[in-house]
């Protein structure tokens, strides 16, 4: 359809594919880490990636879904360069871990793509005691990122090269609890809604980049931090909500992207060198694109930001 085929600033839309946004585009000698990379658009923007010539790693609760991930891959791409590492973004303890151990092997980092997500699930606390969406949505990747950032300092000013921190947020950040975050109802089963509570972690990736950006700015650091949403897509997110996944089924392929094309925005802004220099700023279908008030508070993503550490600090 024509509406979803018109470009954009960027030259390109709605229906690009992750690996037209990358065509051209020489990635061999940086390192990537993506989670959840087992599935859906965290493994096409893997096999991507590692298309372009880079090295990826997958951050993964399931590895033997990730061996058949790298096993694909590489039938395709023989050169591809693919691991897989054990991370369960509801757990603080395997976040710490994950991190832990990346950080001893002596690899770089240039690009961190905060993938991994679950969707408007019932109420439940993670390990940690926290709502599990705002848990693993956010606050596993918040932990993860702040754990990896030195290893992503010494690469950009070792290889001289531009990183790229990415958060895979999503429009479902506009709605949200009226609020934006409930900072004293996190935890609030009562007044527990499963869309709004998907929302409020979305609307937390997006406050995370922003604030980030603000700290590797005062750093004086090469590294960059945006969000985006990456579609409507046809994924395995909509397994909590089985009235919803069976419209999905029937009416998916008119009204919503496919995988190569849910992967685009988020390889668009790990590799594309139009987006060098740019932090900040949340995209949609491979442009720049507008969020909300709440997306653009700064005191509200200051709060979230001292809310998180407290969180994550050690009890």
């Amino acid at each position: 359809m024509w509406l979803f085929s018109k470009k954009g600033v960027s030259g390109f839309s709605w229906s690009s594919t992750a690996e037209q946004v990358t065509h051209g585009i020489d990635a061999t000698g940086l390192t990537a880490i993506v989670t959840g990379a087992s599935s859906g658009i965290g493994a096409e923007t893997t096999r991507v990636l590692a298309l372009r010539g880079a090295h990826v790693i997958m951050g993964v609760r399931n590895m033997a879904a990730a061996k058949d991930v790298k096993e694909t891959i590489l039938k395709d791409i023989p050169s591809a360069k693919v691991d897989a590492m054990e991370l369960d973004l509801s757990s603080l303890d395997s976040v710490k871990k994950f991190a832990s151990e990346f950080n001893s092997s002596g690899r770089p980092l240039n690009i961190l793509i905060n993938n991994a997500g679950i969707m408007a699930c019932p109420f439940k606390l993670s390990k940690d005691n926290i709502e599990l969406q705002f848990a693993t949505n956010h606050i596993g990747h918040f932990l993860l990122t702040n754990l990896l950032l030195d290893t992503m300092k010494k690469t950009t000013r070792k290889s001289k090269k531009e990183g790229r921190i990415v958060n895979v947020a999503s429009e479902a950040h506009r709605f949200t609890y009226t609020e934006g975050i409930r900072f004293d109802k996190i935890n609030d089963e009562s007044s527990y809604n499963n869309w709004r509570a998907y929302g409020q972690s979305k609307l937390a990736n997006i406050l995370h980049a922003n604030q980030l950006t603000k700290h590797l700015k005062e750093d004086g650091v090469d590294i960059t931090a945006n969000s985006l949403h990456p579609g409507t897509i046809t994924t395995n997110l909509f397994r909590y909500n089985n009235a919803v996944n069976s419209i999905v089924s029937v009416i998916g392929r008119v009204i919503m992207k496919n995988v190569q094309q849910g992967a685009a925005t988020t390889c668009y802004v790990a590799l594309n060198p139009q987006v060098k220099g740019v932090s900040g700023e949340y995209f949609s279908d491979n442009n720049v694109y507008k969020t909300t008030p709440h997306g653009k508070d700064a005191d509200l993503a200051k709060k979230l930001w001292d809310f998180s550490m407290n969180l994550v600090k050690p009890k």
